[in-house]
């Protein structure tokens, strides 16, 4: 069933999961790995960070919310906590903090009105927009058998709504070879003022330069309603300029549409092509995001 999010409530579950750190060195701690300024967020407030590799390569993207001056709440892409408690607990050294994976699950309600749906037993609510649609990440012990009266949103159509939001996703845009700058993430999830966090001699480096990498995160709008699959190369003629990362079908624009990292010999409004199943599909890349709120 095809949902119109733009008019009608939906809900997916296991989008995100969740990480707690806590502990009277929680925020020092922290404020030494982030990229988010932790000390310019009051309690209740919430920012997206970085975590870097000390190369400056990403281990997780992810959203923190400072929930009191010693407890933090982490959530991150579902399948990705573990990176999460692996990464942090490796420099956790003589520091009073602990970082555990939360019993929770996740269920996430997409739409107008998401959030005034009331739900039980919710240790965590976050709420942000894509493309102008809410979309509301809810946490608790027992949200399986959560009731909202609305409609499941499958995984393809929530794909859609991420790719027209210019949204990356852990595991499909971004994972350990991933330099920030690439994705288009570094504005809203890096400090240059806080000082010292792992992994920043890259970010900062880069930002001298103009954010001048070797390639970018771009959306592609595909002629037609044939999607291509991830990793499917984009041609522009006989050359390869890039790789599909996400795809899937917009009921907002009436085609498939992509994301796509791009090498610097493609632009914006270009014509390009990709293949599926031997036959070729032409697009045309685009600035992200495609739609805006």
């Amino acid at each position: 069933m095809t949902i119109d999010v733009r008019t009608t409530l939906a809900v997916i579950a296991g989008q995100r999961q969740a990480v707690i750190a806590e502990g009277p060195d929680a925020l020092k701690f922290l404020q030494g790995q982030l990229s988010q300024d932790l000390d310019a967020l009051a309690p209740g407030e919430a920012g997206w960070s970085l975590l870097l590799h000390p190369q400056g390569k990403i281990s997780a993207w992810f959203r923190i919310t400072r929930v009191t001056n010693d407890r933090f709440v982490i959530d991150v892409d579902a399948g990705w906590a573990d990176e999460v408690l692996t990464r942090l607990n490796r420099f956790k050294l003589r520091t009073d903090i602990d970082i555990s994976l939360a019993p929770w699950e996740s269920l996430t309600i997409v739409g107008p009105g998401a959030d005034e749906s009331q739900l039980g037993g919710v240790e965590h609510d976050m709420i942000t927009s894509w493309a102008g649609v809410a979309v509301r990440d809810v946490f608790g012990p027992a949200l399986g058998g959560a009731s909202v009266d609305a409609p499941e949103l499958s995984t393809e159509q929530f794909t859609a709504l991420r790719i027209e939001a210019g949204v990356p996703k852990m595991g499909s845009e971004l994972d350990e070879s991933t330099i920030p700058a690439a994705a288009g993430i570094v504005e809203q999830s890096v400090s240059f003022t806080k000082g010292c966090y792992t992994g920043q001699e890259l970010v900062a480096r880069i930002d001298s330069r103009g954010n001048n990498v070797p390639k970018r995160l771009l959306s592609v709008v595909f002629a037609g309603d044939v999607v291509p699959s991830a990793e499917a190369a984009v041609m522009a003629g006989d050359a390869a300029i890039g790789s599909i990362t996400s795809a899937s079908y917009s009921e907002q624009l009436g085609a498939a549409v992509g994301l796509a990292y791009i090498s610097r010999a493609g632009e914006v409004g270009q014509s390009v092509t990709t293949y599926v199943s031997g036959v070729p599909v032409t697009g045309e890349l685009r600035e992200l995001p495609l739609v805006r709120g």
